[in-house]
């Protein structure tokens, strides 16, 4: 029998206690066979193998038969010379037997907290060092403004500011009418309509505003942030920053940090802004309270100190945001794989952290601004 090319395709002849092996014994001629010889080979206790008609072999036909050997040559076998030195070789080849996986058995919780925790320690340390490595440049930039990189912030600050603008008054829009429409149906059974002025501009105002802003931000401009980093990662774009002596925190991070952290608060103030006139239209709707009315109450019910609240959050939070970004996109290896895993750690990392320093506001702010 032949295969490709004429060549005499890999066969396996039993005869007796004897195994009679011959043909090209390489992957190309063994691929579409492969499991017919491979159960061929494993016959019971075979007296005598012969190699003679064997042309040609590989590593991949030489591996074949040293497992149906168990790893050892056969006591009575006719192997030429030229073929005897393959299983020579692989005879003096120590293979490694792979270590037992430390997760299983009783300790696989203990190890797994240990990993979460030597995870958490890297990330941290990582964080800590794009923190240095931005107060280093804050201060090299004060003591040289013509070196600041004004270009990047404006570009950043117009695509993480004015572009947001439509999808935040959109979103905040329908929260405020949800959230008045709700409001309205529980005190309009009470007798006390008056009350959703308090509702939405104390509930708007200091707390849903800011937080709403940055879970969209979050999830708009932070994975943006974090994808950029990581393709010009997995570009060697970084590298190539480097090796002509540019700091990539000075043109890369430090812009992206700066823009979002301005514009944040701006945001913020757009969005509870539009948050509040979706509430007033409903309002309008349910409890027939009038524009006028609202506003002048507005001043009243909400003190100042709660929009002082609210802009110093959304400073706060752009700064969060930006930094988690910055911190997960430098982190992208030169996959793909990486670059989709650290752009979706980053939308879920900042909106956590998002969420734990508003409720360390919360706590810290609780008798500031809240009308008793």
């Amino acid at each position: 029998m032949t295969g490709l090319g004429g060549a005499e395709a890999p066969r396996v002849e039993i005869i007796g206690e004897r195994v009679q092996l011959s043909g090209e014994w390489t992957l190309l001629r063994l691929s579409p066979e492969l499991q017919h010889i491979r159960t061929r080979l494993h016959v019971s206790s075979p007296s005598f193998w012969d190699m003679t008609g064997v042309s040609r072999l590989d590593n991949f036909g030489a591996q074949l038969l040293w497992r149906a050997w168990d790893s050892a040559l056969p006591d009575s076998a006719e192997i030429p010379g030229n073929l005897r030195a393959v299983f020579e070789r692989l005879a003096h080849t120590e293979v490694a037997v792979p270590p037992r996986p430390l997760g299983d058995g009783i300790l696989a919780p203990i190890l797994a907290v240990g990993r979460s925790v030597l995870r958490f320690r890297n990330h941290l340390g990582d964080f800590v060092v794009l923190l240095g490595q931005l107060a280093i440049d804050a201060a090299f930039v004060f003591r040289h403004p013509t070196q600041a990189p004004w270009l990047e912030f404006s570009a950043n600050l117009f695509k993480v500011g004015v572009r947001a603008m439509p999808v935040t008054a959109l979103v905040g829009f329908l929260i405020g009418v949800v959230l008045s429409y709700l409001s309205a149906l529980q005190l309009k059974a009470f007798g006390a309509d008056v009350f959703i002025v308090n509702i939405l501009g104390l509930g708007i105002i200091r707390e849903l505003g800011p937080v709403l802003v940055s879970v969209l931000v979050a999830g708009r401009s932070g994975s943006a942030m974090t994808a950029q980093l990581g393709v010009m990662r997995v570009t060697e774009e970084i590298d190539a920053l480097s090796t002509m002596g540019i700091s990539r925190y000075l043109r890369l991070v430090a812009p992206k940090v700066a823009a979002l952290t301005c514009a944040m608060p701006l945001l913020v103030l757009w969005t509870s802004a539009v948050a509040l006139f979706g509430g007033m239209v409903s309002a309008r709707i349910q409890l027939d309270i009038g524009f006028s009315f609202f506003l002048e109450t507005l001043p009243r019910v909400v003190p100042l100190a709660n929009l002082y609240i609210a802009l110093l959050k959304g400073a706060t939070f752009g700064l969060l945001i930006a930094l988690v970004a910055c911190h997960f996109g430098l982190r992208v290896k030169p996959n793909t794989e990486s670059l989709s895993a650290n752009t979706t750690a980053s939308v879920v990392s900042a909106i956590t952290v998002v969420i734990l320093v508003d409720a360390i506001f919360a706590i810290a702010t609780r008798n500031i601004g809240v009308p008793i």
